[in-house]
């Protein structure tokens, strides 16, 4: 989709679309009330015949409005004026794109855009908007025989005054990058595990590499072997696909400035190993890569973004299957920060994995480093699909991600690390289990990670309940990388 910014009055547009809004009660928007006087009226009269309400959620498609010129209008109800803050905005953003895109309209002229969103300024306004119209048209159709085209291609973002210009360029440059970002994540999460095993992954990675001029190093399994990876290998033990150790370095900041390290887990596929999942829904085990995919969409925002920071990515990346070599239940291993694991249940090998991955991950001496996981069911019991669970063994470090997260409606909900939990992962046989027990489950798996990162600032996000969705709009949601990148420009930021 190709973006534009521009000032100026609805009723002069020349384009296949106007878009507008209409606060509950009929209470016109600036911008539709511009085109109500444009008209005589007509737009009052259309909603007083009760068409519509100004309702969240609704929209009216109005053709050939007098004293326009464009080809039509379309009304988007905002809800109450009162209540209208930062999701109802990012909402109404999604709700026009979709509209406009099922109407086959080619070009629009969005002026949703100029309502303000208190706090938030001009540039906050036109990044959620172009991240979330890129989000909203998306469509992963690279399997489908017949591939319907694209309807809208051109959407230009409106602000009051000319003055916002630059303001607007600046946030629209963020939000395509964010927006890229999210499609790049949900294209890669939604392949399937025939396609997308740790080798694709690596490619991936390479290809990256070579787009951004990125520094990317795969550690084979021969190297992970000799350096005592032993927990990853052992997720591996059952499949055909060789694992891989990803590592790719970006470095936009000071030459000696620490980096900020993102662990993602890239599960391709999780049959469960010998601990085997039930049968039902496990094609959406695909989808425990959703981690290593999530940091490689945000790698690709920060780097599009050229922001001033050095940044890090690690990709443990493996299959978890059952056959006559896989690891059993009761099987011990030592992993490479030289703890040794009772493998209890060989279903819970998401930890085992990224716990080599984040004892690497201290030869780069990191300010901080952060891990995105498909880890647990069990976080998705305690918060469903809205949050991502956040677990931090740095309260600044916690804040400064909810922070990301709120800003950009893509939140996580801190979980507690109490030491309490600890005891419920002891083992008699090894110095810990790789599972605690029924109980707090998405606390004890972040408990097991808190052992493998005591020699920095570190966090967890579950996203086990946010990055795909089920049912009819089965797909991965591309989340936390608007969370991860919100906090990596607020990181830059502190580091300028």
């Amino acid at each position: 989709m190709e973006f534009s910014i521009k000032s100026g009055s609805p009723e002069k547009q020349r384009c296949g679309c106007v878009v507008v809004g209409v606060f509950e009660q009929r209470q016109l928007s600036l911008a539709a009330e511009l085109l109500d006087n444009a008209a005589a009226g007509a737009l009052s009269d259309i909603l007083r015949r009760g068409d519509m309400d100004g309702k969240a959620g609704t929209t009216l498609l109005v053709h050939n409005l007098p004293g326009s010129l464009c080809e039509r209008v379309l009304l988007v109800g905002l809800g109450k004026a009162k209540a209208f803050h930062a999701k109802a905005y990012v909402a109404a953003i999604r709700l026009a794109v979709k509209t406009l895109t099922d109407t086959g309209c080619s070009d629009a002229a969005l002026f949703l855009t100029e309502i303000p969103v208190a706090p938030h300024d001009t540039t906050w306004r036109i990044r959620q908007a172009a991240s979330n119209a890129l989000q909203a048209s998306y469509r992963f159709d690279r399997f489908k025989s017949n591939k319907k085209p694209v309807a809208l291609r051109k959407l230009t973002l409106i602000v009051s005054r000319r003055g916002e210009l630059a303001a607007a360029e600046k946030g629209l440059h963020e939000g395509i990058a964010i927006g890229e970002g999210c499609s790049f994540t949900r294209d890669l999460a939604n392949l399937p595990g025939n396609i997308c095993h740790p080798g694709y992954l690596a490619e991936t990675a390479r290809a990256l590499a070579e787009e951004y001029q990125l520094e990317c190093n795969i550690l084979e399994q021969d190297a992970m072997a000799e350096l005592g990876m032993h927990a990853l290998l052992a997720v591996a033990r059952g499949s055909a696909q060789a694992p891989r150790l990803i590592v790719l370095h970006y470095r936009g900041g000071k030459k000696n400035a620490p980096p900020v390290v993102l662990v993602g887990k890239g599960i391709t596929f999780d049959s469960g190993g010998i601990s085997l999942k039930p049968g039902a829904d496990m094609d959406e085990m695909k989808y425990d890569m959703s981690g290593a995919a999530s940091v490689l969409g945000a790698l690709k925002a920060a780097a599009k973004m050229a922001l001033p920071i050095n940044l890090t990515v690690i990709i443990p990346a493996a299959e978890n299957m059952p056959d006559g070599n896989a690891t059993r239940p009761g099987d011990i291993v030592t992993s490479l920060s030289g703890q040794t694991i009772e493998i209890l249940n060989t279903d819970a090998e998401g930890r085992l994995i990224l716990c080599d991955a984040l004892t690497y991950a201290e030869r780069f001496k990191p300010a901080a480093v952060i891990d995105v996981a498909t880890l647990t069911g069990a976080c998705v019991v305690a918060l469903g699909h809205f949050a991502t669970g956040l677990f931090s063994s740095k309260p600044a470090l916690a804040r400064a991600l909810l922070r990301a997260g709120e800003e950009c409606d893509d939140r996580a909900w801190q979980l507690p690390l109490w030491d309490d939990y600890q005891d419920l992962l002891k083992s008699p046989f090894a110095d810990l289990a790789n599972i605690g027990g029924r109980w707090g489950g998405a606390i004890t798996a972040a408990c097991f990670l808190a052992r493998f990162t005591e020699k920095y600032a570190w966090a967890h996000l579950d996203i086990a309940g946010t990055a795909w969705n089920s049912g009819k709009d089965k797909g991965a949601t591309g989340r936390p990388v608007p969370l991860l990148t919100h906090y990596l420009m607020h990181y830059s930021e502190s580091e300028a």
